[in-house]
């Protein structure tokens, strides 16, 4: 019962931010700054700051210089009262050219993936469901924000999409029960698990590693979306748009493994931390597997979409363009 209201507490508290977040609010009455956390630097300056993004995607809310060190890791760390009297009274700017989005997390100790986690990625594969979780994990180099470049690495042509619900660790979990796995998530984002299928495929002896972890094979973003913004992280719809037309359209609903299955596993024998990343696998649709298959190429663009997360735009480029 003691726990139960103090959760309870922490729920109205965030109820009564949100109505003040609102109120000073300027786009729109019903409008409300949510806890949508972001890391981003302004043109021809070198420091990171972080921010709140309102739900449109369209107006950023700068936290004061300084806080939480400038860093996201710190911030999810923070103590939830402390944090909420940071947010109490901000100030707003609409989005421009001059603001760049980062990754929200830019410095994870950890980014773990799952694969074949969708039972129509399994099928579009001709494989069977997996009798475990299957776990690979990507380097933190791998990392871009919101209109950020994915690179077409000269080393592949076989460079695929697949859009994933990305889990942020909130706090140190170790030996966690699957009744209480929920409680160790800060939030959401919205991540691309980029692959070139030929390293992962065909060339590095079969290991994964390569083909997963070229620069800029892991666009993340716009934003951390605080899990009390989400009713159900296991009904979320999700998609990917190439060039405007869409190849995926699923549903974490689908998940073979949910979150829970999956905190619990790895941390079995794993220690997370926060601002460690988890990707939770891809509905069907990618590339590969499309007949003929369509691989990505210099001018594409990217667009992933989970519902109630947000959107996250990238664009192919050619090795020598960065």
């Amino acid at each position: 019962m003691k726990k139960q209201s103090m959760i309870f507490k922490q729920l109205v508290k965030l109820v009564k931010f949100q109505r003040i977040m609102a109120a000073n609010y300027s786009s729109t009455s019903s409008a409300e700054v949510p806890l949508r956390f972001v890391q981003f630097i302004r043109k021809n300056e070198s420091n990171k700051l972080l921010g709140v993004l309102s739900n449109d995607g369209e107006t950023l809310h700068p936290l004061p210089e300084g806080t939480c060190q400038n860093d996201m890791i710190n911030l999810i760390k923070q103590d939830t009262k402390v944090l909420l009297k940071k947010l109490q009274s901000l100030p707003s700017e609409q989005l421009c050219s001059d603001i760049e989005l980062l990754p929200p997390v830019t410095n994870p100790e950890k980014i773990v993936c799952i694969g074949l986690n969708y039972l129509d990625h399994c099928l579009e594969q001709h494989k069977a469901k997996p009798k475990e979780p299957m776990f690979f994990s990507k380097f933190a180099s791998t990392l871009i924000g919101h209109g950020g470049n994915v690179i077409a690495h000269n080393i592949s042509n076989k460079i695929d999409f697949e859009v994933e619900l990305a889990v942020i660790i909130g706090k140190e979990a170790k030996n966690v029960s699957k009744e209480n796995a929920m409680d160790y998530v800060f939030g959401y984002s919205v991540a691309q698990d980029i692959s070139a299928r030929d390293w992962q495929k065909e060339r590095n002896g079969g290991q994964f590693l390569i083909g997963k972890s070229m620069d800029t094979f892991c666009p993340l973003g716009p934003a951390i979306v605080h899990k009390s913004l989400v009713n159900d992280p296991h009904h979320l719809q999700m998609i990917t748009r190439i060039n405007g037309i869409e190849k995926q359209n699923g549903n974490t609903m689908d998940m073979i493994y949910e979150i829970d299955d999956i905190i619990h596993e790895l941390t079995k024998s794993i220690t997370l931390k926060p601002g460690d990343v988890i990707l939770t696998g891809t509905p069907a649709g990618v590339g590969m597997y499309r007949n003929p298959p369509e691989y990505l190429k210099p001018g594409d663009t990217i667009e992933s979409e989970i519902e109630c997360v947000g959107k996250l735009f990238n664009k192919v480029v050619a090795d020598e363009c960065i």
